[in-house]
């Protein structure tokens, strides 16, 4: 595992997904240390409504702090931060989030293309996104973003996902760092903590 690694200390994983990405995520939060040096970025495809019972979900499966951002929120390490429903989350160069509510991209807002990218342009090559299960082809562009820019690019095992399509996209269109299933993502996170 020591081929496509980060070449500079991790500020950030972000991790997009939609159509069964949830349970990707209920089982990785528990698995990853509690004492990450990063922030972890979580962007889904969801519907938008009154309550965000979300974040409350995830929280119970770490102890690191999980809420939904809101605009103009440091980037604090060891944080678990989730995009909010129907607003494109942007990174801003000065370790700030972003919320913006422009035009939906790929049929979707929050846009997992719109995050990555943003991203890749605040962390480079201090960042590594990951695209798990989905039904449309988001986040493909977006990761070739974070690989341009640096970045190491992570795609859950098509096989593995509820919904295979988004993944197998993106590594069809990319090439992708690392092809893994959910305890690979989550050992690969844990490795890049300082």
């Amino acid at each position: 595992m020591a081929k496509n690694r980060l070449t500079s200390p991790c500020k950030a994983v972000v991790i997009g997904g939609s159509a069964g990405s949830i349970d990707v995520l209920m089982k990785l939060l528990p698995a990853l240390r509690p004492d990450l040096s990063f922030s972890l970025l979580i962007v889904l495809h969801r519907r938008h409504s009154g309550e965000s019972s979300l974040a409350n979900l995830l929280s119970v499966k770490t102890v690191m702090p999980v809420r939904e951002v809101e605009d103009k929120d440091p980037i604090l390490p060891g944080q678990v931060y989730l995009a909010p429903a129907d607003y494109h989350l942007l990174i801003e160069k000065n370790q700030y989030f972003s919320l913006d509510f422009s035009e939906k991209v790929n049929f979707s807002r929050p846009s997992l293309d719109v995050t990555f990218e943003s991203a890749a342009d605040a962390w480079g090559p201090e960042m590594v996104g990951i695209l798990l299960s989905g039904a449309n082809a988001d986040g493909s562009d977006g990761l070739r973003a974070v690989k341009k820019a640096g970045g190491v690019i992570i795609a859950q095992k098509p096989e593995t996902a509820q919904s295979a399509f988004m993944p197998q996209q993106a590594i069809l269109s990319t090439p992708i760092d690392h092809v893994f299933d959910v305890v690979e993502i989550a050992e690969y996170i844990n490795s890049i903590n300082r």
